[in-house]
């Protein structure tokens, strides 16, 4: 795909190829070391007391929620973050009203739907930021357990709610298959999904 076909405007295309090769992109994927792996719930089966048990799961779940991936796009003011290192978004970008940029300076204009990995462009067709009130980073685990599960901090959101949005949910999934340059949270979404259900249908206690 030509760079012409995404419409880019001349000057962002510009600095993206340039925060590309400022931050040492080649091109190569992700880290040696990878992601790791998601622990499954039937590995928490020999923790007998059930909260401690559902906590657990949580703890588990936590690594993805807590990786670059997960709190860039939940960040903690309106900027949103970027890379492994999570420095701040270059061009500066804001969140805006909906979520999905200023009136003149829509994700959209950059973010497309689907990477363009040649830019080091991650994109998806619901490309957003969450909204202030699902704002994580710098969160523990368990803050960000007992936020999850408010609806008045989670999208309004039930339990079953979460197991579909972590489990299935595409711009979720996107965690898991970031592009070149930009490490995929633990596991796989569906393993992030059993975890989430394991952790609801157990009582969705908290570390």
């Amino acid at each position: 795909m030509m760079i012409r076909e995404w419409r880019f405007p001349a000057l962002m295309v510009a600095a993206v190829l340039a925060s590309a090769l400022a931050t040492g992109f080649s091109g190569t994927g992700v880290s040696a070391t990878g992601a790791g792996t998601l622990a499954a719930p039937a590995d928490f089966a020999h923790i007998a007391d059930p909260k401690a048990r559902s906590a657990a799961y949580f703890t588990e779940l936590g690594k993805v929620l807590t990786n670059p991936r997960c709190t860039n796009c939940h960040p903690a003011t309106d900027r949103p973050r970027q890379g492994d290192e999570a420095r701040l978004h270059q061009p500066p970008v804001f969140r805006g009203l909906d979520g999905f940029g200023l009136d003149s300076m829509r994700c959209s204009s950059c973010h497309r739907a689907a990477n363009f990995d040649p830019a080091r462009m991650p994109g998806h067709e619901a490309w957003h930021l969450a909204p202030p009130e699902m704002a994580w980073e710098g969160k523990t685990v368990s803050q960000i357990c007992e936020q999850i599960k408010d609806p008045k901090r989670n999208g309004n959101r039930t339990l079953a709610d979460l197991i579909e949005h972590i489990g299935k949910d595409t711009l979720v999934g996107w965690a898991w298959h970031p592009g070149p340059g930009r490490t995929p949270v633990p596991g796989t979404q569906a393993e992030a999904g059993a975890l989430v259900e394991a952790w609801a249908l157990s009582g969705a206690a908290c570390p």
